[in-house]
């Protein structure tokens, strides 16, 4: 009788382990896909002021250089936190053509058009929405 008891409790902790499991793994998605939406909202942001920045370059160009820190630095915190494909596409879209910006500006652009940008951070946006 003890023996059969045993088994029967082993297996409800088999049982509450294997229910457990799916849960906790589900859970750790819903916090990926929060992280990355506030992170998307925070490079909406830093675009928002990327855009002010280029319009205000004649008065302080070191503003457009550091929109562009803040939208990479949030790419890397992103980066790190997801292997979600889409997201990563998006990241790497979004960094090229924060490196396009950076090349235009090097070349002696002070207005470079932002709208790539603009638009990979809009699909950042999409595909991090859960």
């Amino acid at each position: 009788m003890a023996a059969r008891h045993r088994r029967r409790t082993a297996a409800f902790a088999v049982t509450a382990v294997l229910v457990a499991l799916p849960a906790a793994v589900g859970c750790d998605a819903v916090n990926k896909a929060l992280d990355c939406v506030q992170t998307a909202d925070s490079i909406a942001d830093s675009v928002t002021n990327l855009q002010q920045a280029v319009e205000n370059a004649a008065n302080d160009p070191t503003q457009t250089d550091e929109s562009l820190n803040a939208i990479e630095n949030n790419l890397d915190k992103i980066g790190d936190k997801t292997d979600n494909a889409d997201v990563n596409k998006a990241v790497d879209d979004l960094n090229k053509a924060v490196g396009n910006v950076r090349t235009a500006i090097k070349n002696g652009d002070n207005t470079p058009d932002v709208s790539p940008v603009t638009d990979a951070a809009g699909e950042l946006t999409r595909v991090c929405t859960p």
